[in-house]
C-alpha cells in the first residue's frame, strides 16, 4: 500500500535543542511500520537532516529558507504555544504530477496544506487531520485556536476526517455540526477511546487503560493506523479498534520508541 502524507515536518524546540515533529513525521513512521511504501510532501530548510528520523521514507521537499518551528511553554495558566517560523505552503503544482497513492493523509500543522489536494488523487482514500487548520498566530507567533474556515469544503469530500476532542476545546455541539457535514468523522477522546460519526449516528469505541509515559504523536499514530486499516477493511469500526490499540501502545513509551513493534501491530490486528 502506498501512503502519502502532506504536511510540514517541523522542528519542536525542547530543552537543549530540538526534535523533529509534525503530524506528517509521526504518521509516516506509523504507516511505514504497517508495511506501507511511504512518501512525505513537505517544505523545510535544506540543512535540516531528516534521514535518521525518517529512514527509508521518501521525503519530497519544496525549497524554503525556513523550517516550521514550534515551542511549547507550560505555566500555571496552561500551555502557550509559539510558532517561530513557517515554511512554504504546499500546493499541488509545486510537486511532481506523477504522484500516486492508495492513502493520502492531509496533515497540516500551520495552515500550509492547499485544498486543491482533495482533487489530486481520485482513486485514493483521502484522510485529513485538521489540527493545523484550527490554529492561528499573531505577529509574535503566539498560537491560539481559530475557526475552521474550510470545514464545509473538506468534511463532505474527505473519506475520513480525524481530530481530537481537545482540538475543538471539548465543544460537543461543534462536533455534532461537523458530523452532519462529514462522510466519516472520527473524534479521539484520550483514555475514553474514540467516537465514530457516520450517516447520522455515532458509536463510541473504547480503548484499553495504560500507563501514560508520553502522549506526543499519539493522535498522528492513531490517524495513520486508522486510514491504513480503513483502506484495508472498508470498516470504520474495525479501523477504530485497530487505531485505538496502537495509539494506546504508543503512549507507554517515549520518543522514537513510541512507534509500535511488529508484535504489537500483529496483536492489534486481532482486536
Amino acid at each position: 500500500m502506498r501512503y502519502l502524507a502532506i504536511g510540514h515536518i517541523c522542528q519542536d524546540l525542547v530543552p537543549g535543542g530540538w526534535m523533529l515533529g509534525g503530524a506528517a513525521t509521526y504518521a509516516s513512521r506509523m504507516a511505514q511500520a504497517l508495511g506501507c511504501q511511504v512518501q512525505v510532501l513537505t517544505s523545510l530548510r535544506s540543512d535540516v537532516d531528516v534521514r535518521s528520523a525518517l529512514a527509508d521514507i521518501e521525503v519530497v521537499r519544496y525549497p524554503s529558507d525556513r523550517t516550521t518551528t514550534f515551542e511549547n511553554v507550560y505555566t500555571s495558566a496552561g500551555r502557550q504555544q509559539t510558532l517561530h517560523a513557517v515554511a512554504e505552503r504546499l500546493i499541488p503544482d509545486q510537486f511532481p504530477a506523477a504522484l500516486t497513492a492508495d492513502v493520502v493523509h492531509l496533515a497540516p500543522v500551520a495552515q500550509e496544506v492547499d485544498l486543491r489536494w482533495l482533487d489530486r488523487f481520485p482513486g485514493a482514500l483521502i484522510g485529513a487531520t485538521p489540527q493545523g487548520w484550527l490554529r492561528q498566530w499573531d505577529a509574535q507567533g503566539r498560537v491560539s485556536p481559530s475557526e475552521w474556515a474550510a470545514a464545509a469544503e473538506v468534511l463532505p469530500r474527505a473519506a475520513a476526517v480525524i481530530l481530537s476532542i481537545e482540538d475543538v476545546a471539548y465543544d460537543e455541539a461543534l462536533v455534532e455540526q461537523w458530523a452532519r457535514q462529514a462522510r466519516l468523522l472520527v473524534v479521539t477522546r484520550g483514555a475514553q477511546g474514540c467516537s465514530v460519526y457516520q450517516a447520522g449516528s455515532s458509536v463510541d469505541v473504547p480503548t484499553r487503560t495504560v500507563s501514560v509515559v508520553d502522549a506526543t504523536g499519539a493522535g498522528d499514530i492513531f490517524a495513520a493506523a486508522y486510514l491504513v486499516r480503513l483502506r484495508q477493511s472498508n470498516d470504520p469500526f474495525v479501523a477504530a479498534r485497530f487505531a485505538n490499540c496502537l495509539a494506546a501502545q504508543s503512549i507507554t513509551r517515549r520518543g522514537p520508541e513510541s512507534i509500535p513493534t511488529p508484535l504489537e501491530i500483529e496483536q492489534c490486528f486481532a482486536v
